[in-house]
C-alpha cells in the first residue's frame, strides 16, 4: 500500500470519525422510534455509497476503507431500516402526544370566558 504507516493511520482516524458520526443518530432513532425528520432518499444514497466504497476498498486492497465503510454501511443501513419500518407503521408511531412539543399536538381550544 502506498503512503506507508502515516497514510494508514490517517485513514484509520478518518474512518473512526466518519463511522462514529452515525452512532448518535442510530441511538436516537432506535430509542425514540421517531425517524420522521430523516431523509429516506439521503440514506438510500448513503448506503449505496458505502457499498461502492467497500467494493473500491477491496479492489485497491485498503483495509481501512473496507473496514470503516462496512461499519458505516451497517450503521446507516440500520437508520434506513428504522426509517422504512416507521414509515410502514406510520411516522412517529412510538411518540405519544405528551412527548411532542405543543406545536406538534392538536391546537388548543380558546377559553370561553
Amino acid at each position: 500500500m502506498e503512503g506507508g504507516l502515516w497514510a494508514t493511520a490517517l485513514g484509520t482516524v478518518a474512518g473512526i470519525c466518519s463511522t462514529v458520526s452515525f452512532v448518535p443518530q442510530v441511538i436516537k432513532a432506535w430509542r425514540e422510534n421517531d425517524t420522521e425528520a430523516i431523509s429516506k432518499r439521503m440514506y438510500f444514497v448513503t448506503v449505496t455509497a458505502f457499498v461502492l466504497w467497500t467494493i473500491y476498498g477491496f479492489a485497491i486492497g485498503s483495509l481501512p476503507i473496507i473496514i470503516f465503510n462496512l461499519l458505516s454501511f451497517v450503521l446507516s443501513g440500520t437508520i434506513l431500516v428504522l426509517k422504512l419500518r416507521n414509515q410502514q407503521r406510520g411516522e412517529g408511531a412510538g411518540a405519544q402526544p405528551q412527548d411532542r412539543p405543543r406545536s406538534a399536538r392538536e391546537p388548543t381550544q380558546p377559553h370561553a370566558g
